[in-house]
């Protein structure tokens, strides 16, 4: 359990919303919307371009009010206790807005100021792993200069949650490594909590122990990693004549094929699987567990690219 301010009691999770509306004109961008994040794990956030996620991570920052259902961040509501929510948050956004006149230095010392707890010392130990230089001025930084240093202020008064939105959105693979690194650390050696929106798949997939997919505002799944893909089998199948329009299959939730040979992803076990499919003449030539890419293609429906998944 957690303890916060007094006046704030105790709280089992970092983050809990429960039944989260918002809409704007007639648009319903977030429908009743459940979600709990605890300490100590990284929370991936997937998506396809609105979806909900940016407008989800809004409400958590307090910058949005609920139309109906409630936020609690730290016990709170963010809208009406911003200094005590956002004194417990880093937050990394894709925007990465940050004043050009400064020099990386200025920017420590103004971002220090509004954090007691600011770790002098873990900031400049980050800036020198990202061989970044004091001295610098930010409107002289590349894209993925300027990501590294928001993160190093995002995570230098070690927050009790860091709240990231698209951090490696356009990087390029080095320094992406560079800041998952960095989040991970902030994680294994601080027991902290971290949420983590990306379109990046892949990405999601090594960081995350949680996902949640949210399509059109809605949360489609919500588990731990491990027990998703357990959960999702891609299996191989094979008919001996062809069949237009794919085998419809006891469990299958996606099929993807021509004529004689589909890939199916299912919620059955193996063998139920197997099961069917050779009720139907089939044969299954090997199964293994979905990716986070494939169930998600497979749940939201459709073939989704990378610039549909970026926000």
């Amino acid at each position: 359990m957690l303890e916060f301010a007094e006046g704030i009691g105790v709280v089992e999770n970092l983050v809990e919303v429960r039944n989260l509306s918002r809409q704007f004109g007639n648009k319903l961008a977030l429908d009743q919307l459940d979600y709990t994040a605890g300490e100590g794990k990284v929370y991936g956030l997937v998506g396809v371009n609105g979806a909900g996620k940016t407008t989800f991570i809004k409400h958590l920052l307090g910058l949005l009010c609920a139309s109906s259902g409630s936020v609690r961040m730290f016990g709170m509501d963010p809208v009406h206790h911003p200094l005590d929510v956002l004194g417990r948050i880093g937050y990394l956004s894709e925007e990465r807005d940050l004043p050009e006149w400064m020099s990386i230095a200025q920017l420590m010392r103004y971002t220090e100021a509004y954090y007691p707890k600011w770790d002098h010392d873990y900031a400049v130990e980050l800036l020198k792993t990202f061989k970044l230089d004091p001295e610098h001025k930010v409107k002289n930084l590349s894209k993925g200069m300027r990501a590294q240093v928001g993160l190093v202020a995002a995570v230098a008064h070690r927050p009790q949650l860091l709240l990231l939105d698209e951090p490696s959105s356009g990087l390029d693979a080095v320094v992406r490594e560079d800041i998952l690194n960095a989040v991970v650390r902030t994680v294994s050696d601080d027991g902290r909590t971290v949420i983590f929106s990306s379109h990046l798949l892949d990405e999601v997939e090594q960081m995350s122990d949680h996902v949640t997919m949210i399509d059109d505002g809605r949360v489609l799944l919500d588990s731990d990693l491990a027990d998703i893909k357990r959960q999702h089998q891609h299996s191989s199948i094979r008919f001996p004549e062809h069949r237009d329009g794919g085998p419809d299959i006891t469990g299958s939730i996606w099929k993807e094929g021509d004529g004689c040979l589909w890939n199916a992803i299912h919620e059955t076990a193996t063998d139920q699987f197997a099961t069917a499919v050779a009720e139907l003449g089939g044969e299954l030539l090997e199964s293994r567990e979905a990716t986070l890419q494939e169930i998600f293609i497979a749940r939201v429906g459709r073939n989704t690219s990378a610039t549909e998944l970026s926000t």
